[in-house]
């Protein structure tokens, strides 16, 4: 027993160290150009499929990282993993140009300590994402010429965490969550002037920016049962999460088109991996879910990052504004004791998300609704494939912004074993 404990056990630390090193990734907005990216505000697959519902609500069948005090209903061993893929249609009001991109979505592993009373997770998963191409021309100021800018960036805020939810009293779970933070994010633009005639006047130059972060966070859940009656209860659960101020390293530089990223090269060094920290706000988050037992459950939650009080690497004044995320759950399992039918076991689940992004541009608010789509598909008693889809709308063409219409897929599974916990009878 205690052989096959360890073996499980160095398998998944295994796996983890792997997918360390390629970091979780995801598709990104174009609006992810400011401050440090778009944030992961709807936890795993099966939370994603009921509009992020992940405080209030959890299941012993699927990891819980999005309140830890959850994890105590993860009563047997769980590993857990997820690819996503999202396409963009972004539009200025002129033109539509499509993105897309995808990847690792997370790793997460739930371990019972006293199965039912405490139990410990870990995995990797990404806070934030960066993923944006941009073709600006504009008119230089004062001068008959044009300057064509195109701008990138890529990568993101990674984390790998350990949580831990312990059952205080029979209804009452607490947990609390410690990430290390990792991760680097490359940003570029590329400046040409332009004349009436369309030729190049001077040299191309490239302002490249590296920012890569090393730091520890936390987060901390509450979580407590309501019976109402025997099949029916009501859940409650708060969140609060706490990354403040994020350690970091950065490297900055302008010079000659494909010069910049050298320290050594000639040009305008502007910072050479120079130690400094972005505070990020602290996030809250409340939910209320009905359940009826092994039928269906209905729940609201909403969460509140305060990003007026972002502060950059740099200092740059960013006018951003409050994050506020509401979402509305609902799952349905027609039949979880049928035999006959593989569908009326499997889980469904659709919700509706909206989300006042932190992005303020021309004085407008950008934000964000969608309907959530998602499945748990039973393989055998325990282990399930996971699927869910967001079919939303961001931003506006008014006042000379981009509107993005995009699709975002997750596929996963989630494998659940209980063997380890039956006690050997013979030798």
């Amino acid at each position: 027993m205690l052989s096959k404990l360890k073996l499980q056990l160095l398998g998944v630390a295994s796996i983890l160290f792997i997918f360390s090193e390629v970091k979780a990734q995801s598709s990104a907005s174009t609006y992810s150009a400011l401050g440090i990216g778009e944030f992961n505000y709807s936890g795993l697959t099966q939370n994603q499929g009921m509009g992020g519902l992940g405080i209030s609500y959890g299941t012993g069948w699927n990891a819980n990282v999005v309140n830890p005090a959850l994890t105590t209903y993860n009563t047997i061993f769980n590993f857990q993993a997820a690819l996503n893929y999202k396409n963009i249609k972004a539009n200025n009001g002129s033109e539509t140009s499509d993105v897309d991109g995808g990847g690792l979505s997370y790793v997460a592993m739930s371990l019972p300590w006293k199965s039912g009373k405490v139990t410990m997770g870990m995995g990797l998963n990404q806070i934030t994402s960066v993923n944006y191409r941009l073709q600006i021309d504009s008119q230089v100021s004062n001068a008959e010429l044009r300057a064509n800018n195109y701008i990138e960036g890529d990568g993101g805020i990674s984390e790998a965490y350990l949580n831990m939810g312990v059952k205080v009293t029979k209804n009452l779970s607490l947990g609390l969550q410690g990430s290390y933070l990792f991760g680097s994010t490359i940003r570029n633009n590329v400046l040409t002037l332009l004349n009436d005639n369309n030729n190049q006047v001077g040299n191309t130059t490239q302002y490249y920016e590296r920012l890569t972060v090393s730091d520890i966070g936390y987060k901390a859940g509450a979580h407590y049962l309501v019976k109402l009656s025997q099949n029916n209860s009501l859940h409650f659960g708060a969140i609060y999460q706490s990354l403040g101020n994020v350690n970091g390293k950065a490297f900055a530089k302008l010079a000659a088109l494909g010069q910049a990223s050298d320290p050594d090269s000639d040009g305008d060094l502007i910072a050479n991996d120079e130690k400094g920290s972005i505070y990020i706000p602290n996030r809250v988050g409340f939910g209320v879910t009905f359940e009826k037992m092994n039928k269906f459950v209905i729940g609201f939650e909403g969460q509140y990052q305060d990003f007026k009080k972002f502060e950059s690497f740099f200092g740059e004044s960013l006018s951003l504004k409050e994050a506020i995320k509401l979402g509305l759950g609902f799952q349905i399992v027609p039949d979880i004791q049928s035999i006959d039918s593989y569908l009326k076991r499997t889980t469904f689940r659709f919700g509706l998300e909206y989300q006042q992004t932190p992005y303020y541009l021309n004085q407008t608010n950008i934000d964000d609704i969608g309907i959530n789509f998602g499945a748990s598909f039973p393989v055998n008693q325990l282990s399930l494939l996971n699927f869910a889809m967001k079919v939303g709308q961001r931003g506006t063409t008014d006042n000379g912004l981009i509107q993005e219409r995009y699709v975002n897929f997750t596929f996963g599974f989630s494998l659940n074993d209980n063997s380890w916990f039956y006690k050997r009878v013979f030798e």
